[in-house]
């Protein structure tokens, strides 16, 4: 009896030791002593962690790509469009791009400044639909008394680069042109673009195309854009490397998402892994890059700059959407760079993508064009789309203010 006794209280050992190996390993994650709200983060960070490991577990076992897996998971997040008692939401196209239109309901003398945004999800999940987009769609109609488009696009690995690209551009187009501003009741001198990450590389790409577009006769006054990602081809900054592993968006995460946009083929990834990537005949557009030259100085402290091994010149040729101003707008000269309208940016301290923000502000600013830069200390990377969390609805409030001064 006694022999039953200790076994059942062996395994019982066994059992709580394993829970409490699966809770540190999904739930645990050591954060800076500055970070508000761990707990919160801590369990976003169980949820993210869950579905990865599922999308990873149907890739092995051959059901679908795993980023195919998160955007199904993803889906159960979208909501239909719902007309509320402020705003009327509808679904519709734009030159055959899937869009959601967000318009006041509240009467208007005036013509309205239109705001046209685009999703994010590292160009391979997400869609204008899931709660979150529809909820800060329909916040920015009614706060701003301004029409929202908020667009959608094809996604990888099913499609890659640059179909992204042109389907945000074609619908972009085809929101500018006068008889569709019209129909919306949009001012032609009050429009801005936003993005948020992969949204805002988007962003950021299209509204430099439109400065070469002899056909667009309607450009943006704004461009918006939150933790966006601007360059693949240095995936060793400081802020990559301290946010390596930082929940919601890791280093590894963020290159896999690089390379599911621009090709299927693995090898881009790893090289992009160990920073091995950029052939030799490409060097020069290092410097547009070189965040030892473009950061302030208290990002670059504890950090010594790298000459980077260079690539095969085979994964140039390969992919040229690596080296594409389209995929990578910090690749632009500063004659381009003058071009562009007034600018908001976001970067978070706690983000591998803050760097490129910031080198893109620097760039900016460089060229003569006005930033303004909104750097949060104890930001991370999606900060600005979760409800549970108090930093986001900060973010959200200084976004739509300053759009609504400036708009």
């Amino acid at each position: 009896l006694e022999e039953g006794r200790n076994s059942i209280m062996g395994r019982k050992s066994l059992y709580l030791l394993i829970l409490g190996v699966l809770v540190a390993y999904y739930v645990y994650v050591p954060l800076p002593d500055n970070f508000e709200e761990p707990w919160k983060m801590m369990w976003v960070n169980t949820y993210v962690n869950i579905g990865g490991h599922l999308a990873n577990l149907f890739s092995l076992l051959g059901r679908s790509n795993s980023m195919d897996f998160s955007n199904m998971l993803l889906s159960f997040l979208e909501v239909p469009p719902t007309s509320d008692e402020n705003v009327t939401v509808t679904d519709t196209t734009f030159n055959n791009i899937p869009v959601r239109v967000f318009v006041p309901k509240r009467k208007s003398e005036a013509l309205r400044r239109a705001l046209f945004y685009i999703h994010g999800g590292g160009w391979c999940v997400g869609s204008a639909a899931i709660l979150y987009y529809d909820q800060l769609s329909r916040w920015t109609a009614d706060r701003l008394d301004a029409v929202v488009v908020s667009t959608n696009y094809r996604l990888a690995p099913k499609y890659r680069f640059p179909i992204q690209f042109e389907d945000v551009y074609n619908a972009l187009r085809w929101f500018l042109r006068t008889k569709v501003l019209a129909q919306y009741g949009v001012n032609p001198e009050r429009i801005a673009i936003s993005g948020d990450s992969a949204g805002g590389n988007l962003a950021a790409a299209v509204t430099q195309q439109l400065l070469d577009d002899p056909d667009v006769k309607i450009k943006v006054k704004i461009q918006s854009l939150i933790y966006p990602a601007l360059q693949p081809l240095d995936v060793d900054s400081p802020s990559y490397r301290d946010n390596t592993q930082f929940p919601v968006l890791s280093r590894p995460v963020m290159i896999r998402f690089w390379s599911e946009y621009l090709t299927a083929d693995p090898s881009l990834e790893k090289a992009m892994l160990s920073n091995r990537h950029v052939p030799a005949e490409s060097s020069h557009l290092l410097k547009f890059v070189n965040w030892s030259s473009l950061l302030p100085e208290r990002f670059t402290k504890g950090h010594v700059y790298k000459n980077p091994t260079y690539g095969s010149s085979e994964l140039a040729t390969k992919y040229p959407g690596l080296l594409d101003v389209r995929a990578a707008p910090l690749l632009a000269d500063d004659k381009k760079l003058r071009g562009l309208p007034v600018t908001y940016i976001i970067t978070c301290q706690y983000d591998v993508l803050r760097d490129d923000g910031l080198m893109y502000v620097t760039r900016l600013r460089n060229a003569g064009v006005p930033v303004t830069h909104n750097h949060v200390e104890n930001g991370f990377h999606g900060a600005f789309l979760f409800p549970e969390f108090k930093i986001s609805s900060r973010l959200i409030n200084h976004y739509i203010n300053w759009l609504h001064e400036n708009l």
